[in-house]
């Protein structure tokens, strides 16, 4: 039995998010995990179990998730990668592919992610909302201030608790987590990149990060809040959730 070790990429607008979800007395909602199983099951000619890395939630895009399954089999790898991207939809694709140690685990074995939330802003005339890439931006009518943004994400490095930062019934033992770093930049007019990298997040975590940033930006809360804002615990007193299509997760590391 051999181990084989995915990174894929996709466009998550039109996906339920990674995991498989099969809804009682309803047909199965459309994930990543569903359609790359259903290409593995093709190309094998076997019955395929993947384990991704990194459960993105609906709409949420990926450059990087790592995916690993074990096949019985003679394999090779590149024919394998080719005659994949070859049966999967247009908005998945495999990158690379190589084997792995049979005792890799792409959850457990995570030493660190990376996620970027893209931002369109100044949008409150319609002619400066995103076209292009639209399905990979979130949108805000504000002029943010990329400077008080930056300012603000250094205050969430280090190990917190981040229970004001965790979507309601996160359903975690523990909301203690690792930032390394947390940046902020405008790699073009007009759109703020926030990049997130930490030991692991919580379910909405990077995106009311990226909520309480833009707050930041508007002048609404002062760098200087963001500490007093983790030590409450309180959900209430960060930003808003962002909508899911401004997130990518853009990398997985390992030892």
């Amino acid at each position: 039995m051999r181990r084989i070790r995915l990174q894929l990429a996709y466009d998550g607008t039109d996906f339920h998010g990674w995991q498989k979800q099969h809804p009682p007395d309803a047909m199965p909602l459309r994930t990543v995990q569903e359609v790359l199983e259903a290409a593995l099951r093709r190309v094998l000619r076997a019955d395929v179990s993947t384990q991704g890395a990194s459960r993105t939630d609906a709409g949420v895009h990926a450059r990087g998730q790592v995916v690993a399954f074990d096949y019985d089999g003679d394999l090779e790898l590149e024919p394998m990668l080719c005659a994949l991207n070859a049966r999967l939809p247009d908005d998945v694709q495999v990158v690379e592919a190589d084997l792995a140690d049979e005792a890799f685990n792409p959850i457990a074995d995570c030493t660190s992610k990376g996620y970027r939330y893209t931002l369109a802003h100044g949008c409150r005339d319609p002619r400066n909302r995103p076209l292009f890439d639209r399905r990979c931006v979130a949108v805000t009518p504000y002029t943010l201030d990329p400077t008080l943004m930056q300012e603000a994400a250094g205050q969430f490095v280090g190990e917190h608790d981040f229970a004001a930062f965790a979507r309601i019934n996160h359903g975690r033992d523990t909301t203690v987590r690792r930032i390394d770093d947390c940046a902020v930049s405008e790699p073009s007019p007009g759109r703020i990149a926030i990049d997130v990298s930490g030991s692991g997040f919580l379910w909405n975590m990077v995106r009311i990060i990226a909520g309480t940033l833009l707050e930041a930006g508007r002048g609404r809360i002062q760098p200087t809040d963001i500490p007093g804002i983790i030590a409450t615990g309180d959900r209430a007193n960060a930003g808003q959730t962002m909508p899911p299509e401004g997130l990518c997760l853009m990398w997985v590391r390992y030892d």
